[in-house]
């Protein structure tokens, strides 16, 4: 359903449906809907994700890679986003360097069954693997966004 990366018809279907559906809260609570303006239209664009807990930190991890449209979104909105399940989230996303990925990385897994076929590593591999695989898979830290001081 992702070749090239891609979601193909069904993929987007199904994914427009699931964003509908974590956003709501109608889902275990790790899964979400990432709302980011479109880098080329300004338009919001929705993507359902799975948050991966980690050392009390959230992160989202872009199992399709840097080709990923939600990453280069994100970075073009300057990681301000918004999350929903049930109720909306302001959050900033932060990238977590390459050498921090792998215990992220290997969590993601363990929540996210839809991701595993995208990344070429066994879910209980040791970090050693996931750290060899790292690099071509954006992860972002959930900071809660706070309004500029003067907004206040």
């Amino acid at each position: 359903m992702y070749r090239g990366g891609r979601p193909n018809a069904l993929a987007r279907l199904m994914n427009q449906l699931s964003a509908g559906q974590y956003a709501a809260g109608l889902a275990p609570r790790h899964w979400v809907t990432l709302e980011v303006p479109g880098r080329r239209t300004g338009r919001l664009v929705a993507v359902p994700l799975v948050v991966a807990d980690h050392d009390g930190e959230r992160y989202l991890v872009a199992m399709l890679g840097e080709r990923a449209n939600w990453v280069a979104n994100v970075r073009a909105a300057g990681g301000r986003v918004v999350l929903r399940h049930g109720r909306r989230e302001a959050v900033r996303l932060v990238e977590v360097p390459v050498a921090d990925r792998p215990p992220i990385l290997r969590r993601h897994l363990a929540l996210a069954p839809g991701a595993r076929p995208h990344v070429p590593v066994d879910r209980h591999a040791p970090l050693a693997e996931f750290a060899r695989i790292a690099d071509p898979f954006p992860v972002f830290r959930i900071i809660p966004d706070r309004p500029p001081a003067a907004d206040r």
